[in-house]
């Protein structure tokens, strides 16, 4: 019997990482649509869609992971996982971009433009949105680490 790698698809660490990943998501979803004016610029947009993608993919693996936990049966083929570390790293650098467009502007509305662009409680909701999605980054790439860890182990077993 192979050992658990905590963190690894089908693990309770992964489990938790996953659900961290999505109410994180959630949380900098809600607060980037609280204000009807994100629309207005481009890397809010691009926020909300990266989380529109983010918050099924992360659904659906937890799923996976709680089935695999409340079975007691890690689910470990080679394949799915490799799908799961390719969606997992694209999602995370497309996370990553979007919440640090998300930041910079941000930083230049309250710096640089003053209250003109932005007034206190829209750019709060704002901040928080960006400091959400970081968060849901981190644990998208912790999530996406553990399993490229896990996949050589896999490769070797099939042989």
């Amino acid at each position: 019997m192979e050992s658990e790698m905590p963190g690894s698809m089908g693990t309770s660490a992964s489990l938790v990482l996953r659900l961290g990943q999505t109410i994180f998501s959630i949380a900098s979803l809600l607060f980037m649509c609280l204000g009807v004016q994100f629309y207005a610029y481009t890397s809010f947009c691009f926020l909300v869609t990266i989380k529109g993608l983010m918050i099924p993919w992360t659904l659906t693996l937890a799923l996976v992971d709680a089935f695999s936990v409340f079975v007691k049966r890690p689910y470990r083929q080679v394949q799915l996982v490799s799908v799961i570390v390719i969606g997992d790293w694209i999602l995370s650098f497309l996370s990553l971009a979007a919440a640090c467009s998300t930041a910079s502007v941000l930083d230049f509305m309250v710096t640089e433009a003053g209250s003109s662009f932005c007034d206190g409680e829209m750019c709060s909701r704002y901040q928080l949105s960006a400091a959400m999605a970081c968060l849901s980054w981190c644990l998208t790439l912790a999530s996406a680490l553990f399993n490229l860890w896990l996949l050589p182990s896999l490769c070797s077993n099939t042989r």
